[in-house]
This record gives structure tokens, C-alpha cells and sequence, in this order.
């Protein structure tokens, strides 16, 4: 079964970015986007229990949102980006998928982890 994870990190303090909400999505046949999983990242930039129980994930297209606009707020920071869409897609059922944010207020980077 596939499952899914992510972590975000605060470059900026070198630190976890605790308190982000993620939205996933998976994208239609007909090109929409529904709703999969809500979360908010721990004190570690985590996110516990992301898919709800038994959730498979089929390959397909998917989008990770980070509100990273609130995190900013929260921090009493001002941010240059508001959200983060991440798109990617699901080659395998099988397999575990990883995707990071590396995050500042005026910059971000994301890739394919472990």
C-alpha cells in the first residue's frame, strides 16, 4: 500500500516549521481537485497519521498544499508566499513517497525524499 509523508523545515531558523497546515488533494479524471487530508505539522515539521486509516493511495496526480502564509503570521514573520502547492505524481501503489519543504520567508525548496 502506498503511503505518504512530509516534513517541513524552517531554513531560516535552521529549525522545524511546527504549525503548518498541508492540504492534500488527488486530481480527477476531469481535471478537478477533491480533497484527501487535512494536517497541521508538529513540533518536529510533521505530520502524524496525514492519510486516514486505510487510505490507498493509486497512482495518479496529487497536490500537497502548505498554508504557509499562516505559519508566517504565527512566527510574526512576513512571508513572500502565502501557500505552497506542491504537484506530483504516483507512479506506484507499492511505494512510500516522501515530499519535504525547505521553506524561508522568501524562498522554498521541495524534492522526492525517502
Amino acid at each position: 500500500m502506498s503511503t505518504l509523508s512530509t516534513h517541513v523545515l524552517d531554513t531560516q531558523s535552521g529549525r522545524p516549521a511546527a504549525g503548518v497546515p498541508i492540504t492534500l488533494e488527488t486530481q480527477t479524471s476531469s481535471g478537478e481537485w477533491r480533497e484527501l487530508a487535512r494536517g497541521t505539522t508538529n513540533a518536529d515539521g510533521r505530520v502524524r497519521d496525514f492519510l486516514p486509516a486505510g487510505t490507498r493511495l493509486e497512482p495518479g496526480t496529487y497536490r500537497m498544499t502548505f498554508h504557509t502564509g499562516e505559519y508566517f503570521r504565527a512566527n510574526s514573520l512576513k512571508g513572500f508566499y502565502p501557500y505552497v502547492p506542491v504537484v506530483f505524481e504516483l507512479a506506484s501503489a507499492e511505494e512510500h513517497y516522501h515530499v519535504p519543504l525547505l521553506l524561508s520567508p522568501f524562498g522554498f525548496s521541495t524534492y522526492r525524499g525517502s
